[in-house]
């Protein structure tokens, strides 16, 4: 028995600011301290303030230190761990009260949070076994084999309500009946972690701070079906994530709960890991599938759909990570449990990669139905320097954008779509007022036009031309008829892309056409950016009545565009200017402005 537990966040956030650098420093401290029998030091998973990283919590206190630095180190083990004596300083300040330090669950971030796929995610050490188990792991495995039917397990998970979390909400329980109802000597059950939305780490989240949760719903899939074989795409380049799912599955192993025979039942079921090289096609199921065997990861035409003739022409399932983490939680507390939660399309919780132009980044669970407004402006502590929330991205290159009229509306599926954008698999990056909508639009798609896999004429070309005229109307050379054209082309590519990725990938344009017009309005007719983004459409001028005539500016300036004499008025030569805003950096008058 430790008298003190000290948690360390081992995410990947926390981890490139050097936490693996302050858990060995912890242990040496302690060790030097003669501790190492009171206190013990454990890598967790995410917490979810990533912004405040490296992050650690000191139990039984509940001291939550935070953007804590190796030269800490001494001080939080001589102050605190020897002497009982709280390092102050370090304490996040929204947990301290007076003199008093409340519970981090009492604070703004996590108040409104309600943790079921992240439940232990920044509680145990997700390398460690036995701590899942210790937090109920494996016993929603045992209580499905020893206690439930195949489709008394499909009946729950309909019951609930679950949809896929990967972005498309299509009903968990029915996808799992249409492959449990096919006849087949194999079937196969398949794990999405191909998280590759620009600003998304929902899932490596998961898969880093509670990889149990996954293979044991994998395995309950697996029983459900009727199949033995499991697979888990993830990236290459999520090493962390990559290695513990590897030691999650060999200690699943030794502890007889992968493999045959588990719980002394004749149920058989292994998982291996299939790497992906980072195409953000493979996110699709049927080009993921495609992968897995070995081949170059394209979409195939549906139907049939995998379920019924998936991985290796044989039924599959296919759910994403987020989905999977909700699994054993649902068989463990009931249907009913679960569907209270959230609206009435939309039962349980969603994960957020809060981003963007937010004071508190990182990830976040809310009941579905909770509204944009309270995510933004209560949890994510609302947009900083004073600057106006503009929009809200959801759903990564597929998804749409969010303007300030709808932030009260309660996030599920079928809200998002009515509005032109989509849950996706959880990013959601805040924008203000200083951000170019169409730059925006120009941003995601040519995200979209990178990672197109080609096989089909409507995303490979269309695309491409969709973002040559988002090009010219950014550099000040568009017309009102490319407008035009760009929303025919838009609903082209929608209706004839051959997958969903094709399919969604004008959202971005279409959702920021609708609700912000006036932008592209103004970078055709009167060729400027409002926001003062698009570079080509900037023009820099210095206000007489601020200029001091230091020179600064026209020191600093490569290309000679600024002139004016030692302590009068200068001015810049717009036909000169390149437009790199060095003077604009320079200026501490506040004399040279952008429009």
């Amino acid at each position: 028995m430790y008298r003190s537990n000290v948690l360390v966040c081992g995410g990947t956030g926390c981890t490139s600011s050097n936490s693996e650098k302050i858990i060995e420093a912890l242990k040496t401290e302690i060790q030097a301290k003669g501790l190492e029998k009171e206190v013990n030091v454990i890598r967790t998973g995410c917490f979810g303030l990533c912004a405040l990283g490296p992050i650690m919590i000191v139990y039984p206190e509940g001291s939550f230190y935070s953007m804590v630095k190796v030269e800490d180190v001494p001080e939080i083990v001589e102050e605190h761990l020897l002497k009982g004596r709280i390092v102050t300083r370090l304490l996040y300040q929204e947990t301290v009260e007076k003199d008093t330090i409340k519970s981090l669950n009492h604070t703004p971030f996590y108040e409104k949070q309600r943790r079921i796929a992240l439940r232990n995610c920044g509680v145990i050490n997700p390398e460690v076994i036995d701590e899942y188990i210790a937090m109920d792991g494996y016993a929603a495995l045992g209580k499905v084999l020893t206690e439930m039917t195949p489709q008394q397990v499909i009946d729950e998970i309909k019951a609930s309500g679950l949809r896929g979390r990967g972005g498309g909400g299509f009903p968990t329980g029915t996808k799992w009946s249409f492959a449990a109802a096919q006849k087949a000597d194999q079937k196969y059950v398949c794990c999405n972690a191909d998280e590759g939305d620009p600003g998304a780490f929902m899932d490596r989240s998961v898969l880093e701070g509670d990889p149990h949760a996954v293979l044991e719903a994998m395995a309950i899939a697996g029983y459900a079906i009727g199949a033995s074989q499991g697979y888990i795409y993830v990236r290459a380049e999520y090493p962390i994530a990559v290695k513990r799912l590897q030691i999650a599955i060999d200690q699943a192993h030794e502890y007889g709960l992968l493999g045959d025979n588990i719980f002394g039942t004749d149920f058989c079921f292994d998982i291996q890991l299939r790497l992906g090289a980072g195409a953000f096609v493979c996110g699709e199921e049927t080009a993921l599938l495609t992968s897995i065997e070995g081949n170059r990861g394209e979409p195939r035409p549906r139907p049939p759909f995998p379920a019924v003739k998936g991985l290796f022409g044989k039924p599959t399932i296919l759910n994403n990570v987020e989905t999977y983490a909700n699994i054993c939680q649902i068989i463990l507390n009931g249907a009913d449990w679960f569907n209270a939660v959230g609206t009435e399309k939309s039962k349980g919780t969603k994960v957020f990669a809060l981003g963007g132009k937010i004071r508190h980044t990182g990830l976040v669970e809310v009941p579905m139905g909770t509204t944009l407004r309270e995510i933004v402006e209560e949890i994510g502590g609302g947009v900083p320097d004073g600057k106006k929330f503009k929009a809200a991205q959801t759903g990564g290159p597929s998804g749409g954008c969010i303007p300030a009229e709808h932030l009260d509306i309660p996030i599920d599926y079928d809200n998002l779509i009515a509005i032109g954008s989509m849950m996706g698999s959880g990013g959601l990056i805040v924008m203000d007022e200083t951000t170019c909508m169409v730059d925006i639009a120009k941003f995601f798609l040519e995200f979209t036009v990178d990672e197109s896999c080609g096989k089909c004429t409507p995303c490979r070309i269309g695309t491409r031309r969709l973002l040559e005229l988002l090009e010219k109307i950014t550099s000040g050379n568009g017309e009102m008829e490319d407008i035009e054209k760009m929303e025919q082309l838009c609903y082209y590519i929608k209706e004839n892309a051959l997958c969903g990725l094709g399919q969604t990938a004008p959202n971005p344009v279409l959702s920021t056409l609708h609700f912000f017009r006036d932008e592209y309005v103004a970078h055709v007719k009167d060729k400027k950016c409002p926001a003062g983004v698009c570079k080509k459409l900037l023009q820099y001028s210095i206000l007489a009545e601020s200029c001091r005539g230091c020179t600064a500016c026209a020191r600093v300036c490569p290309v000679g565009a600024i002139s004016g004499k030692v302590k009068e008025v200068h001015t810049i030569d717009t036909t000169k200017c390149i437009k790199c805003g060095a003077c604009l950096e320079k200026c501490k008058f506040g004399a040279i402005v952008k429009g």
